[in-house]
């Protein structure tokens, strides 16, 4: 998932205490898991077939959000307590926690390297260290993009309403700009984009280096695909054709519910949100279609497993139990994240699914296609506090307090010292 970001609502439905320790065994013999999430992983249903199938164990889902969730684990691997006994990693900060890999078990120990097949290999890849000796977590479900409109405000702008004729509009995110003059001139009381921030995410979520090289070495200032995916984002902003919203906030929610914007990224997750945020009224008016640029990933997870816990290998055969193809396939059609490994989601079933609510788009195709040709962005170790810079700098952009020039020059002396 991710990056995996939900609202409230979603993320306080299985609330639990969340400052206890891992699991441990009940005075009636039980052997007790905890599992830490973010958001829906989709597991509710899997967990109690599992704990049907095993009745020496009991498991506990622990969800909070995201980033509520990144902070208190680093908080508990360095205190040495109070870690779930498999934890969920965001892509996004996977290479933070990488780097605590002491506190982890490393699950090679068990045998998950034998099963390095079943994930497409640059997944895998993410979820390891040490040239793949090291096997950090096995992988949950990616983030390939799509691009979500509203068919219904297309068509009043004058523009192509079928999906394979709106690809065609913007093969490049150049042309989605202009595709953006278009509307606006069109439909000037309707923003194009909910926020300048995804395009811009979008954009570097297509680029197989960011703010950060392959070794690790901080390249932002010189790397010329971070100024572009800025300067595309930020001339959307100073025209006035972004929301400046903060995606997935409830401001975002109230903005999908009263139709004011016309587009969003979405990778396959994020369907789930537009539908819970715009509500029954708004079933068939948005469509899904390819992203400009071609496939990217944005999002996407991995369970791991920390050294903390008492029972490593009931957790390891839970989580391999959770990430097994079957399972990826029955979360799929169930919540529509989208598998991260090949046999799945090239299976016939996979493929052939369709969104009643986006207008009976093929998503199963449209994801699928999109995973085949991304090349996975380098997170550096720092990434996670070098991206939220650029962020903020797109948003004073949008609410007009920088120009664009001025904002990137805040943020680059910024990022700068974030990544040290």
């Amino acid at each position: 998932m991710s990056k995996r970001l939900v609202g409230s609502a979603a993320a306080a439905m299985v609330m639990v205490m969340v400052a206890g320790c891992g699991g441990g065994s009940q005075a009636d013999g039980k052997i007790e898991l905890s599992l830490g999430l973010f958001s829906d992983f989709g597991y509710d249903k899997l967990i109690e077939e599992y704990q049907a199938s095993h009745s020496n164990i009991k498991i506990e889902q622990r969800k909070v959000k995201m980033e509520q969730h990144n902070t208190q684990l680093a908080t508990q691997l360095a205190g040495g307590r109070g870690a779930a006994d498999i934890v969920a990693l965001e892509e996004g900060v996977v290479s933070q926690f990488r780097a605590s890999k002491d506190k982890f078990v490393n699950l090679a120990e068990y045998g998950a390297k034998d099963l390095k097949d079943q994930w497409a290999g640059w997944k895998w890849n993410q979820g390891t260290a040490d040239n793949g000796e090291f096997v950090l977590g096995l992988g949950t479900d990616m983030g390939s993009l799509g691009l979500c409109y509203r068919a219904d405000l297309f068509a009043a702008a004058g523009l192509p309403t079928d999906r394979a004729e709106v690809a065609k509009l913007w093969p490049t995110w150049a042309d989605y700009s202009k595709v953006a003059d278009q509307f606006a001139a069109k439909t000037p009381n309707v923003k194009f984009v909910d926020t300048g921030r995804n395009v811009y995410k979008a954009i570097l979520d297509q680029t197989e280096e960011g703010y950060f090289a392959k070794d690790d070495s901080y390249i932002a200032e010189k790397n010329d695909k971070v100024k572009t995916a800025f300067d595309t984002a930020a001339a959307l902003g100073t025209k006035g054709q972004t929301g400046a919203l903060e995606p997935f906030s409830q401001d975002w929610n109230v903005a999908l519910k009263q139709g004011s914007f016309a587009t969003t990224t979405c990778p396959a997750w994020a369907l789930a949100l537009i539908k819970a945020g715009a509500g029954d009224a708004a079933a068939g008016k948005w469509d899904v279609t390819t992203a400009p640029g071609g496939g990217g990933n944005w999002g996407g997870s991995f369970l791991a497993i920390p050294k903390q816990g008492k029972h490593p290998k009931e957790a390891y055969e839970l989580a391999k139990w959770l990430t097994a193809p079957e399972q990826q396939k029955r979360i799929f059609k169930e919540t529509g994240n989208l598998p991260s490994q090949p046999k799945v989601y090239q299976d016939a079933e996979v493929q052939a699914t369709v969104n009643e609510y986006f207008n009976k788009a093929p998503v199963g195709q449209i994801f699928a296609t999109s995973a085949e040709s991304l090349k996975p962005t380098y997170r550096g170790t720092k990434d996670s506090k070098v991206g939220p810079v650029f962020a903020t700098a797109l948003t004073r952009v949008e609410q007009g307090k920088q120009s664009a020039a001025e904002a990137w020059t805040q943020a680059l002396k910024e990022a700068t010292d974030a990544a040290k």
